[in-house]
């Protein structure tokens, strides 16, 4: 990535508020025009959202996405839309016990109302303030109650795949379970044995650095400082870690740069949340700027010059295209698809990380932060034909299962969007907005 030092904040102020113009008409259509029976839209076909019935992992970024945009707008139209239907639809998410997605859907819905709430955003009863933070224990607990232990002792919360599989997606599913606990809530097991949430949330944490991430240490031929792996797979007779694996990435021993995405971003966020502790974890605390600093430097270093990152860095076109980190991002080549989702995400943990860290050791972070940024909130990213649903264009979901919608004509996928890259593209620009308009800082924990 060509990071720009000399790009400031505030020339990203007009982008946004072009960017809340757009999405707020994108929101409109989607509301009236999506039918919940259907499952949640989860990506774009020819520019409509349809669904894929595998898990409803995207529901809460729908609902999420209203509640940002009365965040950043303080139209209550749309905290009324978003309201309204996390309380009609989301319920089901929050005791779900068959996903690794509870920080996904709950805290993107619940846990914006109770921010927004506590803030004083929004007015809202001492009950309604209650029901929020019960639905976020509830969260946390039933996450975090979906374990595997392994040798050591310790343990993970297990994907959708099963007890095996450790996935890197699932480390932004802590903020349910430390969120959950700073509420005062716990997992109570067997003969009212009481399991810390937080405990848990720390294990998983150092689990999937230990195990998805890598640091160039020599754990195998391809230690790349900053590498991920999708997923991590375990014994569960004994406990034991058997080897790396994929299920969205090209292989086992390249970067799914989703998964990398979420590691960065996730790492920056929990810094933020235990950073606040009265005696920080210091040691835990250097655990997660590793994970953070290795995987953003990873990501700046195999990114295209303008920050938009290919699905996946060992993907086999990538030869055919060359050198692609000394060009900007094609994102129509007919070879690979970039993924604008992954950066969305990325582009908020860079920021994150960068402001922890502070201007000596963080401006290079900040400033790859703010390069993704100007390039989402453009063309040929930002989406603004009104006729397509998507806010940000050229995001790819599954690309080895063929899910993603290849044009006419064409040998690769393009043009479309999904539901998590269009949130995570709004949470993006709140938080943005927030340090613009010098508003409170935005995290997802909130005042406690």
């Amino acid at each position: 990535m060509q990071i720009d030092t000399t790009f400031a904040l505030e020339r990203l102020r007009a982008p946004i508020e072009a960017f809340f113009r757009l999405s707020g008409d994108k929101i409109r259509d989607l509301q009236e025009h999506w039918d919940p029976a259907q499952g949640a839209p989860v990506f774009t076909q020819a520019g409509k959202y349809t669904t894929r019935g595998w898990t409803e992992w995207t529901q809460g970024f729908v609902y999420g996405a209203q509640l940002l945009q009365f965040d950043a707008t303080g139209d209550e139209t749309f905290l009324r839309m978003g309201r309204e239907n996390t309380f009609r639809y989301m319920a089901p998410h929050v005791s779900h016990i068959g996903v690794h997605d509870h920080g996904f859907n709950n805290v993107s819905t619940y846990g914006i109302l109770r921010r927004l709430a506590i803030e004083g955003r929004i007015d809202e009863s001492a009950d309604a303030r209650a029901f929020f933070d019960l639905a976020l224990k509830v969260s946390g607990a039933v996450q975090a109650a979906r374990w595997t232990t392994i040798a050591d002792g310790t343990g993970f919360i297990h994907s959708f795949n099963g007890p095996h599989s450790l996935f890197s997606d699932t480390i932004r599913s802590c903020r349910s379970l430390v969120l959950a606990d700073a509420l005062g809530h716990c997992l109570m097991g067997e003969g009212d044995r009481r399991i810390s949430l937080r405990a848990r949330a720390v294990e998983h944490i150092r689990n999937t650095l230990q195990f998805n991430v890598f640091f160039g240490a020599g754990r195998d031929a391809y230690d790349v400082r900053g590498r991920v792996t999708h997923e991590g797979i375990f014994n569960v007779k004994d406990g034991a870690y058997r080897c790396p694996s994929t299920q969205q990435g090209y292989s086992p021993f390249s970067t799914w740069t989703r998964g990398l995405a979420w590691v960065l971003l996730g790492c920056a966020e929990q810094l933020e949340f235990f950073a606040e502790d009265d005696e920080p974890d210091e040691a835990f605390l250097d655990q997660l700027v590793e994970g953070a600093r290795a995987t953003a430097d990873f990501y700046i270093e195999h990114t295209t010059l303008d920050g938009i990152p290919f699905w996946d860095t060992g993907a086999p076109g990538l030869a055919v295209l060359g050198d692609y980190r000394e060009r900007v991002s094609e994102p129509e080549n007919d070879i690979e698809p970039v993924d604008s989702s992954a950066a969305a995400i990325s582009a908020q943990g860079l920021l994150r990380l960068g402001r922890y860290l502070g201007p000596e050791e963080g401006d290079r972070y900040w400033r790859a932060g703010l390069t993704v940024a100007r390039t989402l909130y453009a063309p040929p990213y930002l989406s603004e034909d009104p006729r397509h649903q998507g806010l940000i264009l050229h995001s790819v979901y599954h690309r080895p299962n063929g899910w993603d919608h290849v044009p006419e004509g064409r040998r690769a996928p393009c043009g479309e969007s999904s539901m998590w890259g269009d949130f995570h593209a709004m949470e993006l620009a709140v938080y943005l907005k927030r340090l613009l308009d010098s508003g409170p800082y935005l995290t997802f924990f909130g005042p406690i």
